[in-house]
């Protein structure tokens, strides 16, 4: 039994049972991937995989019990090999983070500052992509952390911290008859929010599913013009004059974004959670744990250890 039988094995069902796929992303010939399968089933007496002809079309009962087992020897594995690195580099390296553009563009710049400046060994690597793609990235470990609102914490394979707390903001030009209401002092409701064409996120994207919610709950129609995966590109059809926009609160600076005034929503929609996200079981560099606390600062180390060590889904307090 070898590493590279394993890694086959995962990289298999990873990429949905195409060994040319595999081939490539293991540097090797399709022929070589089937050899190290085939060794492996030999090895153990059982057959991992479903095969019609020559192809493989799924998981055996044998394989799907034998596959989170290579998974955490792959990542006890990996772990072993970061822990000898921490203590070789003594602290250089690189930090993987994945994050929405949201986060990535409002909360985490600050944060991505102060890190660089106690670490300026450590090369900072930033992926955007939507909440799956952020929870892809570190279930296959390609991220060391990731920051989001949504998802994260429904997967039991990853260790969710609660960050911080935010709310949307209606957003209109300077001189909208909402923003007219807004400083006569008339509240803002969904019913009178519902009269105007709407640009807001995508489905999936920071708080999408509570601005839907919210409008199903009081039987009201989304008029939606214009779906986004970022605050920028909402507020620029604003200004158009195309809708009212909907966006997270922290994307409006009154200094950034002087043609447009934001009308505060947090009564009309639920509010959000955005955690960090960990993959359960993964070595974490100590300067990973730093950026976390400079980041959201109650997440300290004993916090983050007691965290990754619950099972899947006990409620770890601060």
């Amino acid at each position: 039994m070898n590493f590279q039988q394993l890694r086959s094995v995962r990289e298999t069902v990873r990429r949905g049972f195409n060994l040319t796929e595999v081939a490539q992303v293991l540097h090797t010939s399709q022929p070589g991937v089937s050899r190290q399968i085939r060794e492996l089933e030999s090895e153990l007496g059982v057959e991992i995989f479903v095969r019609a002809g020559k192809r493989l079309t799924g998981l055996t009962a044998p394989g799907a019990t034998i596959l989170p087992i290579v998974e955490r020897l792959l990542q006890e594995a990996d772990n072993l090999k970061r822990a000898g690195d921490d203590y070789a580099a003594q602290g250089k390296g690189t930090l993987v983070i994945a994050a929405t553009h949201s986060q990535a563009r409002y909360a985490l710049p600050t944060a991505v500052r102060d890190f660089r400046a106690a670490h300026p060994n450590v090369q900072l690597r930033l992926h955007q992509g939507s909440p799956k793609q952020v929870a892809e990235l570190l279930l296959e470990g390609e991220a060391d952390l990731g920051v989001a609102t949504a998802l994260i914490a429904h997967y039991p394979e990853l260790v969710a911290l609660p960050c911080y707390r935010w709310t949307h903001s209606v957003i209109v030009p300077a001189g909208h008859e909402l923003a007219q209401d807004a400083e006569r002092g008339v509240p803002l409701t969904l019913e009178r929010l519902a009269e105007f064409p709407l640009i807001t996120y995508e489905p999936g994207y920071t708080g999408r599913s509570q601005i839907d919610e919210a409008f199903t709950q009081r039987g009201l129609v989304l008029d939606l013009v214009l779906s986004a995966m970022d605050a920028d590109v909402i507020k620029t059809y604003v200004e158009l004059g195309m809708g009212v926009g909907i966006i997270a609160a922290m994307a409006w600076d009154e200094e950034r974004d002087p043609g447009l005034r934001a009308i505060d929503a947090r009564h009309l929609f639920a509010t959000n959670m955005t955690h960090v996200g960990l993959r359960r079981g993964a070595y974490l560099r100590d300067y990973v744990y730093d950026f976390i606390r400079t980041f959201a600062a109650p997440l300290d180390r004993a916090l983050v250890d007691r965290a990754l060590a619950a099972p899947a889904g006990a409620v770890v307090e601060p």
